[in-house]
């Protein structure tokens, strides 16, 4: 494996979405919510504005766990099964250029182009954070920008296992909807469910480590437990065990959802 080969699969990548201003609507996506969000998410009680580092963050996670997994899957859906159908996937292999390398490439540019969006969508938020409460404030919004770049490293190494293991471009997209319904919304459901129907007398810690198997969750209880009055807004002091309130543990497990899905896919995409 040549690592001059990956990078230069990653860099066609990457200029590709840049040239379909792929970046430029991500990041203005990002941007106009963030906003919004940081704004005119206390409406409701009355209060317009930034009103603590804490809430803005509390505010942004709903945000990141809604948009970024769905940005990740439909990104990275077709990389393989796309260039199959279009009939290159041949012609690339043909190359002196290997099926993991491609791979990798594929899934560096299209990670680098996810994490400029992203990055740049919640720049301008990050601004008014470090007028407002000076570097403390900026410290931890520079953690949650990151949490949620790996967030979306994740959901897009779950779209490469797709496009890998699908052999049709509809039935890929499809699936990558599926994901995102399983993972951001039924997923939580069935665990609320379960705990609902033993009156919580059995598995409620079982339940919580559950949680694992779901990068959003992973994603929440790592900002969640950041900052004490972020427990207290979200109410999970109670439920997650303290055991994963670590932030180096959480960002261990969500980087084995990076490195996983993706090691999967290049064992699938062998010939």
């Amino acid at each position: 494996m040549e690592l001059t080969q990956i990078l230069t699969i990653a860099a066609k990548e990457f200029r590709d979405r840049m040239r379909n201003r792929w970046v430029l609507a991500v990041a203005l996506v990002f941007t106009v919510f963030s906003l919004a969000i940081t704004y005119f998410g206390g409406a409701q009680q009355g209060t317009v504005g930034l009103r603590s580092i804490e809430f803005t963050i509390a505010s942004l996670v709903s945000l990141v766990i809604y948009l970024i997994p769905l940005i990740a899957l439909l990104l990275g859906f077709d990389a393989i099964v796309g260039e199959r159908e279009r009939g290159s996937l041949d012609l690339l292999l043909s190359l002196p250029l290997t099926r993991l390398e491609l791979l990798l490439g594929k899934y560096l540019g299209l990670a680098g182009a996810l994490t400029v969006s992203t990055l740049a969508g919640f720049a301008l938020v990050a601004v008014l954070l470090y007028r407002q409460f000076g570097w403390g404030g900026l410290f931890h919004y520079g953690g949650f920008m990151a949490s949620a770049v790996l967030l979306g490293l994740a959901f897009l190494s779950l779209a490469l296992l797709l496009s890998v293991v699908v052999r049709e471009r509809t039935r890929a997209s499809g699936l990558a909807i599926a994901a995102w319904f399983f993972f951001v919304l039924v997923f939580d459901l069935l665990l609320l469910g379960a705990l609902v129907a033993t009156s919580g007398s059995h598995g409620g810690e079982a339940i919580a480590y559950l949680l694992l198997l779901n990068p959003a969750d992973v994603f929440r209880i790592l900002n969640v437990f950041s900052l004490e009055d972020v427990r207290t807004l979200y109410g999970l002091t109670s439920i997650v065990p303290p055991a994963l309130a670590k932030p180096w543990l959480m960002g261990a497990v969500m980087g084995g959802w990076i490195v996983v899905p993706l090691a999967l896919a290049g064992w699938r995409f062998k010939p």
